[in-house]
């Protein structure tokens, strides 16, 4: 009986043996920082998303801006996603040699060579259409001849000096294709990050604001998983896995913890979850409105994400917890 109450009352009441016997710790490296970047003659372009309070869309200059920041905080990566200037149903400025990902992580790693820049490789924030590949006459999603456009993509980012690519698109065969091409360019050491199960979640709708890809006809549910979903999970990681990937990503992250568990236990690979837009603005609209202590709701479901077995968290709280001290 001694040593249970040793165990429990009298250890909770020191905050020092507490944290020196945490079992789960938020570290600097454990966050990614996603960016809207936004391809604009206006250098001092910067703009708050509506649905989504401290986040902005951003010009390049204002982008280096606020890395400035983020990095003297202490933020080690950094997610980046593009808003062309024009679209087309192929989403040809997503492989632009100079298009506006590209010259965000040109910036960026001039700046900050030991930075990691990851980008998303996916068409749908630049085809007209709004879908992550290219649409048959009828309105399908056409898989393998999207294929080679997304290799076009990956390949355009290393060029750049991107030291990760991330597959969001979901298209069957895409981390084949993205692994094949970057080795004939001789892009070997280069990581994939494969958003390997990713659900046609309702958590998204502030992205596609944010990015403005939201689709114009139908719907991603024909590629993307089925919330109800565990087992097909298993087989799309397995399968990106087999064809090159070197990081599975499960997203959303706070509805699917069973999954990141499933696939750190099962995978012998690291596994990256995305806190994604709806669950960042659930959070922010409730601490608004004082229904709850912001910073510890924000704090615990990071906690959360990481007990269950993610090595590498994509948040848009990255900046914020930093630049607090809240995470060292």
């Amino acid at each position: 009986m001694h040593t249970t109450f040793f165990r429990g009352r009298r250890l909770r009441r020191s905050p020092v043996l507490r944290e020196m016997l945490q079992e789960t710790r938020l570290a600097a490296a454990d966050l990614v920082m996603p960016y809207f970047v936004v391809d604009t003659d206006d250098k001092t372009f910067r703009r708050e998303i509506g649905a989504m309070p401290g986040q902005f869309q951003l010009s390049l200059d204002t982008l280096k801006e606020q890395a400035a920041g983020a990095v003297d905080a202490g933020l080690r990566s950094i997610l980046l996603f593009g808003v062309p200037k024009s679209k087309d149903p192929q989403g040809s400025e997503a492989w632009n040699a100079d298009g506006i990902v590209q010259k965000a992580v040109r910036m960026l790693k001039a700046a900050w060579p030991d930075l990691v820049v990851i980008t998303d490789v996916c068409l749908c924030e630049y085809t007209s259409h709004g879908h992550c590949g290219l649409l048959s006459v009828e309105g399908a999603v056409l898989n393998d001849p999207t294929l080679e456009l997304l290799a076009r993509v990956a390949v355009s980012h290393a060029r750049a000096g991107a030291d990760m690519v991330a597959p969001s698109d979901m298209m069957d065969g895409r981390v084949e294709a993205i692994r094949t091409a970057l080795d004939r360019e001789t892009f070997y050491q280069l990581p994939i990050m494969s958003y390997a199960v990713k659900y046609a979640s309702s958590y998204y709708g502030p992205f596609r604001d944010a990015a403005d890809s939201a689709p114009k006809s139908g719907d991603r549910k024909s590629y993307q998983m089925d919330p109800g979903n565990a087992r097909e999970g298993l087989r799309e990681a397995a399968a990106d896995l087999a064809e090159g990937a070197d990081i599975l990503m499960v997203k959303p992250a706070g509805s699917y913890g069973d999954m990141i568990r499933l696939l750190a236990d099962t995978f012998d690979a690291p596994v990256a979850a995305y806190q994604v837009s709806g669950e960042y603005s659930m959070i922010k609209a409730a601490g608004q409105r004082g229904w709850i202590h912001e910073e510890a709701v924000i704090l615990e479901s990071l906690l959360g994400i990481k007990r269950a077995g993610a090595s590498l968290i994509l948040t848009y709280f990255a900046e914020e917890l930093l630049k607090k001290g809240l995470v060292r």
